[in-house]
């Protein structure tokens, strides 16, 4: 048999096998996925025939692509991760996805690596994310080898390659419909506000970022955010944690903390959250959480230093003078 026919044989071969390990978790996926009903709907989006088509097969090549060439990485990774971390080496967590026929979003199953601990107080509670956020775990963060994973949310089609980068259930439930735009595409394990600034930039702008990306969805801007997400993952190595903090700051307690939304707005969203999660109730490490973030919110103080030079122009006083008040916390 020649080479050439040898190799169309192999192709084939290969890309029927991933066509039915796709179909397979897909259908697997589907037992696990449910729908946020508690939530009002909002207005589904017209998709391009890239989006509806294109997309997921690039989706299956590149996550196929990845599971395969990286194999000894996962191996490596869940070997330390056993090691240092102890089971379960995965950690999953319900996250909010595409929205469905009836404008309401559906919550899925994301795989990740474990980063913490279990270590728990004295009554049996988990003790705080930054105590049990380990340097192995803040190393894999960093370099984004905790979400290698999610190449099997892409397989199962609860997650596309590019997207808006799927948050937690008690995100969405502080989002504006406009804000739950985003629901309107597949989450991504990259997108663009993953290239323009991660953690380091503000919520607001996140989400900004994102209904940017739903307005026009492309297989070349696609193909230019992963490019721009090796750069900046793997060459740069830049961290996702936010500032001091051992995760990134959920959206509602960034408002509360800002004071855009009230006490009692911030609770009846908390609940609501916990209701889509299968009525799950606020637990003691959450509620330690929130009397965090509300004592944090009546209490913040700041104080600025702002440095003037003699040949300075006397409009860049009344600029940064307008920077500070447009930027202060009531």
């Amino acid at each position: 048999m020649k080479k050439s026919k040898k190799f169309a044989l192999l192709t084939g071969a290969v890309v029927g096998a991933t066509a039915i390990a796709a179909h397979v978790m897909k259908k697997k996926a589907e037992k696990t996925t449910y729908e946020a009903d508690l939530i009002e709907p909002i207005e589904k989006r017209k998709m391009g025939l890239y989006e509806k088509y294109g997309k997921r097969i690039l989706d299956i090549a590149c996550a196929t692509a990845a599971i395969v060439v990286f194999s000894p990485l996962y191996l490596g990774v869940a070997a330390l991760v056993k090691l240092k971390l102890g089971s379960p080496v995965l950690f999953t967590q319900d996250r909010p996805g595409l929205i469905g026929k009836d404008g309401k979003e559906t919550v899925f199953k994301m795989y990740k690596f474990r980063t913490m601990t279990d270590e728990r107080d004295e009554n049996g509670e988990l003790l705080p994310d930054d105590v049990r956020l380990t340097k192995f775990g803040k190393w894999l963060r960093n370099t984004s080898l905790d979400e290698l994973p999610e190449a099997f949310n892409i397989l199962n089609g609860t997650m596309s390659v590019i997207g808006p980068r799927p948050q937690l259930v008690r995100d969405m439930t502080f989002m504006t419909k406009e804000q739950r735009a985003r629901h309107t595409a597949k989450p991504g394990l990259s997108g663009l506000a993953q290239v323009n600034g991660r953690n380091g930039i503000s919520w607001e702008e996140k989400l900004d970022w994102d209904r940017k990306y739903i307005q026009n969805v492309s297989f070349a801007g696609d193909v230019k955010i992963i490019f721009d997400t090796v750069k900046k993952a793997f060459i740069k190595q830049e961290g996702i944690t936010q500032d001091d903090m051992a995760t990134a700051e959920d959206f509602g307690d960034y408002l509360l903390r800002m004071g855009k939304v009230d006490v009692d707005t911030y609770r009846e969203n908390q609940a609501k959250a916990g209701e889509i999660l299968g009525g799950k109730s606020i637990d003691k490490k959450d509620s330690s959480r929130i009397e965090k973030v509300e004592q944090s919110a009546k209490s913040q103080k700041y104080s600025v230093l702002m440095s003037l030079y003699k040949k300075e122009k006397p409009e860049y006083l009344r600029l940064a003078i307008d920077s500070m008040i447009n930027q202060t916390v009531p």
